[in-house]
């Protein structure tokens, strides 16, 4: 973590923040000295959203906008940007100073003079901006080149393993438990030096790690191995771009319609069922805030009686109930997000796919014993939907057959595609490929169309290539372009409405046309290739769930209409009466001082969305995609300060540790939850009184509960006996 300055450039004004909490990447880690020199520039609309790209024009001279940036004494000149950063219009900049320029820092990075086309040029500069953990330096030694599997189909060149290599199961094992993981991931979206991708396990691997060709974006010295992320449980959700090619594809309204009804009794159960939470804490919701959470139902507490559990679980369901509004994401319990692999081992056919996912069983143990945790590993052998999004075209929705494999047993929660056929699968769902990007993948019936379409054919739009090295100035002037000529929004929600509004759905001549100008829309930031988008495929009015409120607008009759509606007015329950009830000091002062100081820099409204990272209600500087992970990993940091805190000046060779940290945990919780301390930390503020304080030590007071509860079962049994002694004796007395 790092902290970096910040600034906003709207139309008129210039916005100035931080520094702020920033997850870490390549450049960072080695100059940490400069930090200060180095900038986040993002260039938004006034109200600090994303601008418009119909709102401006390019200027004769473009390159000013870009090239320098004044702070205080300092010039900030252009250095990079990221994929990423380039669709949220943003860029790095850095201030040289006589021994470091902005030059030096990208003849660091690698060398990229064998790159022509300017766009291309730019998003390999950003390559060592992800955000990324450092690992461990790979010699040269321990790197085996292995060759891509390519065929030629019709004049079109395919790779089936464009962006995937391997990882020794030894090395793998060893990244992550750098990576804080207790178990080996089956995959690891990685840097090292210019090459970037996925790597694999292979327990067949005798060195750590196994590159290929289409992986190598650039040359570099750098043998930093960097993991941006790992294969994981992640549950998946349907869209409104998934429901319309599923419903243009056959699957019928009433499929839709009661899967959403299924999720809103799930996050009504969630609000008042000890079990029903502890189910949605294992498969919907997600963060470091859930184990918390399930301990706290494991040992006891009621989520609609214990106020800092209600208030999390009140802002989880919020937020999903907010994203089955305005995005129709649905849970699917039989499904997963999965990070595309390659079956290294050639069994699979085309049409085939391995698919192994993972599931967390708990059990509960005694009132002195913690709740434990176990994975099981089940295998899928049944047709399987596969897609990525995002999706517009019907050929888009691939369904494939899950087989089983023994010799892919070791890969979980990836799904494993075949390096045989006659074209990639990864490539037939909307152009994909295996450098880290993650698919839908659902074995539930109800959800495998009746009817199929063909793929798409995704070749890429012809890239210009220059007769010259390409210069910064031209890389900036790349960057203006693309502000401007920024249709990806527009081409979506033309989509929508289109797909709504024609017979055919999204097999209409219109949506298949938005899907091609889409492909090329997304390929942008690599070729180059301005995307225009004709009148004739120009919403001119909206459905009502789209809430266009300054457009005019229709109420639309199908599938998504209809489940916007269904959800349209739904409020979940609140359990805010049980909080009325409750309404050492110094440090929970601290603690709730630079919680409230968190909020306050991003607008967050409650304790609640801040822990749980379902965040509702911010600021308009609040930017989810950049800022939410940074604020976990902030409010991770607090939690941490808070244990250290409880443990100073704590002997470990005490004879009453447990009873002093008992005692002070109970201290802790008293001065969180008593009336008599309510509300004292945020008199004159606009917002609730902080609970979070004492379940920093959440184990401790877990600990005590779970005594507690020991012991008044056994003053329970206790009475019974005595109960039954009692009538004995009285039976058999002399009279």
């Amino acid at each position: 973590m790092v902290y970096v300055h910040r600034v906003q450039v709207t139309p008129s004004k210039v916005y100035f923040c931080g520094p702020e909490v920033n997850l870490s990447n390549r450049v960072l880690r080695k100059y940490p000295q400069d930090i200060d020199n180095f900038l986040r520039v993002s260039f938004v609309d006034e109200d600090l959203g994303k601008i418009r790209s119909k709102d401006l024009c390019l200027r004769p001279r473009t390159s000013n906008t870009s090239a320098e940036e004044e702070r205080r004494t300092r010039k900030f000149e252009f250095l990079a940007f990221s994929s990423s950063q380039l669709r949220e219009h943003s860029v790095w900049m850095f201030a040289s100073r006589s021994e470091l320029s902005a030059q030096d820092i990208r003849n660091w990075m690698g060398d990229f003079k064998d790159i022509r086309n300017v766009a291309k040029y730019g998003t390999r500069l950003g390559q060592a901006f992800s955000s990324s953990r450092e690992t461990f330096n790979v010699d040269i030694d321990e790197i085996e080149l292995i060759p891509d599997v390519k065929i030629e189909r019709s004049g079109v060149k395919y790779c089936f393993s464009d962006g995937i290599g391997k990882i020794s199961a030894e090395f793998a094992e060893r990244v992550a438990r750098k990576c804080g993981r207790s178990s080996t991931p089956s995959a690891f979206q990685i840097r090292i030096g210019g090459y970037k991708g996925v790597v694999a396990v292979d327990p067949t691997l005798t060195k750590n790690l196994a590159l290929r060709e289409s992986m190598c974006k650039y040359q570099s010295n750098n043998t930093a191995l960097d993991v941006l992320k790992w294969s994981k449980y992640q549950p998946c959700f349907l869209n409104r771009q998934l429901i319309t090619l599923l419903s243009t594809n056959g699957v019928p309204d009433h499929v839709f319609q009661r899967k959403q009804r299924q999720a809103l009794n799930q996050l009504e159960g969630v609000l008042t069922d000890p079990s029903r939470a502890k189910e949605a804490l294992e498969t919907i919701f997600q963060g470091e805030v859930t184990d918390v959470l399930k301990e706290m139902l494991s040992c006891g507490y009621k989520p609609d009686a214990e106020p800092f559990l209600s208030l999390t679980l009140q802002a989880f369901c919020a937020s999903k109930l907010m994203e089955l509004r305005k995005k129709t994401r649905i849970f699917v319990s039989s499904g997963r997000s999965m990070m595309g692999c390659l079956d290294e081992t050639g069994t699979l056919e085309y049409g085939h796919v391995f698919v192994q996912y993972s599931r967390r069983v708990i059990s509960t143990g005694s009132a002195h014993s913690n709740t434990t945790s176990s994975e099981e590993k089940f295998v899928v052998d049944r047709n399987v939907v596969v897609a990525r999004n995002p999706c517009l075209h019907p050929g888009d929705i691939r369904v494939l057959t899950a087989v089983d494999v023994p010799a892919l047993h070791h890969m979980v929660d990836c799904v494993v595609f075949p390096q045989k056929g006659e074209r990639p699968h990864p490539d037939e769902c909307s152009g994909g490929d295996l450098d880290g990007d993650f698919y839908f993948v659902s074995w539930d019936s109800d959800l495998i169309p009746p009817r199929k379409a063909r793929p798409m054919n995704y070749t890429p739009a012809p890239t210009i290539e220059l007769d010259h090295d390409v210069t910064m100035e031209e890389v900036a002037e790349s960057f203006t372009n693309y502000i401007v000529n920024d249709m990806l929004g527009i081409i979506s929600n033309a989509h929508a409405v289109f797909a709504d509004t024609q017979p055919q759905k999204a097999m209409s001549a219109q949506c298949i046309e938005l899907a091609k100008l889409c492909s090329y829309a997304v390929d942008s930031p690599k070729t180059g290739v301005v995307v225009e988008v004709p009148r004739s495929l120009r919403a001119k009015e909206y459905p009502d769930f789209m809430e266009m409120v300054e457009k005019p607008t229709y109420e639309s009759r199908r599938v998504i209409g209809k489940l916007f509606r269904q959800v349209k007015n739904v409020e979940l329950g609140s359990n805010s009466s049980s909080i009325k009830s409750f309404t050492v000091e110094v440090a929970r002062k601290e603690y709730d001082y630079k919680l409230g100081n968190l909020m306050d820099y991003y607008g967050i409204k409650t304790e609640a969305d801040i822990l749980t990272g379902n965040i509702t209600s911010v600021s308009k500087f609040f930017d989810k995609r950049k800022d939410l992970e940074t604020i976990n990993y902030t409010v991770r940091s607090l939690k941490k300060e808070a244990r250290t805190w409880f443990y100073a000046n704590q002997s470990d060779s005490s004879t009453n540790v447990d009873d002093v940290s008992s005692t002070k945990a109970s201290a802790w919780y008293y001065v969180t939850y008593h009336p008599r301390y309510w509300g004292c930390c945020n008199k004159g503020m606009e917002r609730d009184h902080f609970l979070s304080f004492p379940w920093c030590v959440f184990d401790k007071l877990i600990q005590i509960k779970r005594e507690k509860t020991s012991t008044r079962n056994s003053f329970h049994m206790s009475d019974q006996r005595g109960v039954k002694l009692d009538k004995c004796r009285s039976t058999c007395s002399p009279l």
